[in-house]
């Protein structure tokens, strides 16, 4: 009873210093992204993304969905696409290449800065994910106009309850989501510990492995790498800094692994979110995990060929902690 007692303790403070290094990167961007918000500047950057809306076949206004989910979350991008009147002209086919954006290219400072503590490079983390949603995004139009698919008007399913007002509201849903993050990764952790121990995890690796090693992701990274796809970026990029810094993981693992989560993380629970809005399964997840995993393996047969230089000033620096290859 105390050998448990005592690996119960472990596992607590071990997944309390992982949540505190999260919270160092969470609470300055949503203090920062409030003020934005206040100050109502994310519809001058929403302004900027009219053109790239037209692209991909979707109306103007469009592009302020989307620069609230980038800046702030997909959450209250779903709360503003519910209250334009332009959202339920629109057809499953935009909803959903609109929704795939979403889920590509969201909540990008704190997720970016996640990426960033990992030890990649967060420039080329975001603008390859903004690239990749607009590049899906401009395929995914011209393929339901070509095929004449999802052409019908769209249901929106959900509709928000009120919230109130106030900052001492606000402060408190902060809380409480701060406090549910620490509660997941300790059920993570304890989840991966207890696969561990009955040996599933090498199940899942021998059965994933081919792909990861395809994607350019070895078996150290390969668990964790799960965790981002399934639960989303925050935890499983939450535990690769943790891994990053024991130096157990090689530099294109993290990566690879960080750069596939970019793109296809938390594929259950955000793409339940965009169903709600309407949108296709189709683009939201077959399409979007198919192009995932092509544009990562092209990454690897890029990555073989660069200039180590190269490799460090752009992708992934060498730093104190972060392993080698």
């Amino acid at each position: 009873m105390s050998s448990l007692f005592s690996q119960m303790r472990s596992l607590a403070i071990e997944s309390c210093r992982v949540w505190v290094e999260l919270l160092k990167i969470m609470i300055p961007i949503i203090i920062g992204v409030k003020i934005i918000s206040e100050l109502d500047l994310i519809k001058h950057f929403a302004l900027v993304l009219e053109p790239v809306m037209h692209l991909m076949g979707l109306p103007g206004i469009m592009g302020l969905v989307w620069a609230t989910a980038m800046l702030n979350n997909i959450y209250s991008a779903m709360i503003v696409f519910v209250s334009l009147p332009e959202s339920f002209e629109l057809t499953v086919a935009q909803v959903t290449v609109l929704s795939t954006a979403i889920l590509m290219a969201h909540a990008l400072p704190i997720e970016l800065r996640i990426a960033q503590k990992a030890g990649t490079r967060l420039f080329f983390q975001g603008i390859f994910r903004l690239v990749s949603a607009l590049i899906l995004g401009i395929v995914l139009n011209m393929f339901y106009e070509w095929g004449g698919w999802l052409q019908h008007s769209n249901t929106v399913i959900w509709r928000p309850d009120p919230q109130p007002d106030g900052l001492i509201y606000w402060v408190l849903a902060q809380l409480k989501n701060l406090g549910a993050i620490y509660l997941i990764i300790l059920v993570l952790m304890f989840l991966i510990r207890f696969l561990d121990q009955i040996r599933a995890t090498e199940l899942f690796i021998r059965l994933l492995a081919p792909l990861l090693r395809v994607l350019g992701i070895g078996r150290e990274a390969a668990t964790i790498t799960i965790v981002g796809l399934t639960m989303g970026l925050a935890y499983g990029g939450a535990l690769i800094i943790r891994e990053a810094r024991s130096e157990r993981i090689k530099k294109q693992d993290i990566f690879f692994s960080l750069t596939l989560m970019g793109i296809a993380h938390s594929l259950i629970e955000d793409t339940l979110l965009m169903m709600l809005l309407g949108a296709h399964v189709s683009g939201i997840l077959l399409i979007r995990l198919i192009f995932s995993i092509c544009l990562i393996f092209i990454m690897v047969k890029v990555w073989a060929v660069l200039p180590e230089g190269f490799i460090h000033k752009y992708l992934y620096p060498v730093s104190k902690g972060v392993a080698k290859t």
